[in-house]
């Protein structure tokens, strides 16, 4: 028996070993919004492998354009073009609602995880969702919203993909290697209470400036000449204006002009004050299809301003209000 004594402790210290290093390459986002530095740091130590079963980082790259781009870019083609290595590509316009007649609807939790099982993201997977190195922020908040309402416990946005590439962090280039597999994502359940419907915004809007009324303040992420009717919308045929009570938070204002990175929480405390947003009121971001809506959501959580209880997103934003009311019917207004 003494003999064997040897054998099993010879077999035991590399799985303890195997298993020390595995817990030292595995390092956690700690913030929701993060640096260049953080997320490299953290890339670093989560080396991916084909047959590791740990929680992984995974850049997310959420790349998306208006439809009236002047240059007619996609995100395909700028994911393509440049991207942080090992990221997957997420298509805001091909995991939505496909049965909505609005653009950016969130799409069902079976299209959800289905989309999450084709790139190959696990649930345990700790995902840092990035823009465009043209735009800045813009359109990550919004697949990194959709990842939170769905459940997903770790969820991060790079702040941002332009300072990356400034600070020298690596990049690729080419098309895109296939993922290992499909993973087994589940069908996540939808938490309901952060998003708002077509109905809900209605009475919110008739409800303004009524005596005894809740109060809810609308956020609108357009630019000042969409939200005052004076500039058109980038989709033929639907007018600009804005909801009645409805607060104009231009994106821009929430950016730094120079890296189109978001403010700091500071900043943007101050920016929200000056635009008269009450943090005691409930409060409802929207914007033209739901995306930059999510901007402003996670600035007033960068910025620690107002009640994340209270704090939601209205799905179909402007697009779905401007072709289910009108201005005769006092629901469109323009200044």
């Amino acid at each position: 028996m003494a003999l064997l004594a040897p054998v099993r402790s010879s077999l035991a210290k590399p799985s303890i070993r195997l298993r020390s290093m595995a817990a030292t390459r595995q390092v956690h986002l700690q913030s929701y919004v993060v640096t260049p530095k953080e997320l490299s740091a953290a890339l670093k130590k989560n080396v991916l492998t084909k047959i590791s079963t740990a929680p992984r980082v995974i850049p997310l790259c959420a790349a998306w354009f208006l439809p009236n781009d002047p240059q007619g870019r996609t995100g395909q083609q700028v994911f393509k073009a440049k991207r942080i290595p090992s990221a997957r590509f997420f298509d805001l316009d091909a995991v939505k609602d496909h049965e909505s007649p609005y653009p950016h609807m969130l799409p069902t939790a079976e299209v959800f995880a289905k989309a999450m099982q084709d790139i190959g993201i696990r649930r345990d997977d700790e995902i840092c969702v990035y823009d465009t190195q043209e735009l800045g922020i813009f359109s990550a908040p919004r697949v990194a919203w959709t990842l939170k309402v769905f459940g997903h416990p770790g969820v991060h946005i790079l702040n941002n993909f332009r300072l990356w590439v400034e600070q020298g962090y690596p990049t690729e280039s080419g098309e895109i290697e296939p993922v290992e597999g499909p993973s087994q994502y589940p069908t996540p359940t939808l938490e309901s209470s952060k998003v708002v419907g077509f109905a809900e915004m209605k009475e919110v809007a008739k409800d303004h400036a009524k005596e005894g009324a809740e109060g809810v303040q609308v956020l609108d992420a357009r630019s000042q000449g969409r939200w005052a009717g004076s500039a058109p919308e980038p989709r033929p045929g639907l007018p600009s204006g804005h909801l009645p009570g409805s607060i104009n938070v231009p994106v821009s204002e929430l950016l730094d002009p120079n890296t189109g990175a978001l403010l700091p929480g500071d900043e943007l405390r101050k920016l929200f004050i000056s635009k008269g947003v009450d943090p005691e009121k409930p409060i409802i971001s929207s914007c033209g299809t739901g995306v930059t809506a999510a901007v402003i959501d996670t600035a007033l959580g960068e910025a620690n301003f107002g009640n994340t209880e209270t704090r939601r997103l209205y799905d179909g934003s402007w697009t779905e209000w401007a072709q289910r009311t009108s201005e005769a019917g006092g629901l469109i207004r323009k200044s």
